[in-house]
């Protein structure tokens, strides 16, 4: 069984390593007891949106961010389930977010947004 507070908690450690911070720095700044933010990661507790809103704030990462990664390690771990299902199971498709995209501010070059299967480029008008 795929369990999103185990997927939510491998992220949130995932983000606070690659900052090279530690549990204390980033509960401090969250406001969350080291205990429970240290159970969060390991996926032991639920974290509430509050407590994940707080916790982006102190990572300086949004929360879509956070879950668009969560959602890619879901689909990932349903895939890898269902392979070893006796029946396949067909691969999800992943339909585009936004149809359109305004861009003002930006200098008129090209700009490439980079997401974990695919890249979109956006050209700046």
């Amino acid at each position: 069984m795929i369990l999103l507070r185990r997927l939510l908690g491998d992220v949130l450690r995932r983000q606070r390593q690659r900052q090279g911070r530690t549990l204390r720095e980033v509960s401090s700044s969250a406001r969350v007891s080291l205990g429970y933010l240290s159970e969060v990661e390991r996926g032991q507790k639920e974290a509430s949106s509050e407590l994940l809103s707080a916790i982006c704030d102190a990572l300086d990462v949004r929360m879509s961010e956070l879950m668009r990664e969560v959602s890619d390690e879901l689909a990932l771990a349903e895939l890898a389930q269902s392979a070893a299902a006796t029946e396949p199971v067909p691969t999800p498709v992943r339909r585009p977010m936004l149809n359109s995209v305004s861009v003002t501010g930006v200098p008129p070059e090209r700009v490439t947004i980079k997401a974990p299967a695919e890249a979109v480029d956006v050209v700046a008008a």
